[in-house]
């Protein structure tokens, strides 16, 4: 028996009513997934940017100069503001003149400024049993020999090589999570998708009775999450426990 597992037969067993009637071991697979995509930074639109757009839009500027005597902003600050926003795409120097795009008109709307940031790259877990990614890393160094797999995996999930790009993006930014006063990192847009091996990952389950409510249940811990799971332990009493009375007691 893994030190793991005693000392959560311990931590159940605090409550001198509650005994386990059941102990087992069994693995999840976790299907790898290769990810590239792009990541953008968000901040919320400074005075002298907004100035800069609101005046491009109100009239024709052809040159630093005339936007610096009209802000009272050095030129230096100007063209190094100016160059950023035509290779960020939100304006661009038309027949002698600065002019909005479209992305930048919208965004000057939103009040937003949104910068785009180089293409990456993660690897990320994605689970059948949950059907969704789960965020941590694949270790399964505690076993010489891995227990047998979990008796309810459904095999046509186990084989899904196809996503939905929300659940990429969610656990990508559960990941990604970067905030910084007004600055913000966000997910734009998945580039590519590649479904790699599948892992099995341990879980160990217990089914206790609880002596003063006269009550059987579950818990059910996930090594790879290294915390309880909830949906499992959902998923086993909706399956079993009409029959653990029977089994156990």
């Amino acid at each position: 028996m893994s030190k793991l597992q005693q000392r959560l037969m311990r931590e159940l067993q605090q409550n001198r009513n509650i005994k386990i009637v059941k102990t087992a071991e069994w693995c999840i697979p976790i299907r790898t997934v290769d990810v590239t995509y792009e990541p953008v930074r968000r901040s919320t639109m400074d005075v002298l940017m907004t100035m800069l757009l609101l005046s491009i839009q109100e009239a024709d500027f052809g040159n630093v100069e005339e936007l610096s005597e009209l802000l009272l902003v050095d030129p230096l600050f100007i063209e190094d503001l100016i160059s950023l926003m035509i290779r960020v795409g939100l304006m661009k120097n038309e027949e002698g003149f600065f002019k909005l795009t479209e992305k930048g008109q919208q965004q000057l709307e939103q009040g937003i400024f949104e910068e785009e940031l180089e293409v990456e790259a993660s690897t990320l877990y994605f689970s059948p049993c949950h059907q969704s990614f789960l965020t941590s890393d694949v270790n399964n160094d505690e076993y010489d020999e891995l227990p047998e797999l979990y008796r309810y995996v459904d095999k046509e999930a186990e084989q899904q090589e196809q996503f939905d790009e929300s659940l990429i993006i969610a656990a990508l930014q559960e990941m990604d999570k970067e905030d910084t006063g007004n600055s913000q990192r966000m997910i734009a847009r998945v580039v590519e998708v590649e479904a790699q091996q599948i892992n099995d990952s341990p879980c160990l389950e217990f089914v206790l009775y609880d002596k003063e409510q006269d009550i059987l249940f579950i818990r059910v811990w996930n090594m790879l999450l290294n915390q309880w799971d909830h949906h499992l332990e959902q998923q086993l009493t909706d399956k079993e426990q009409l029959m653990w009375r029977e089994q156990y007691l």
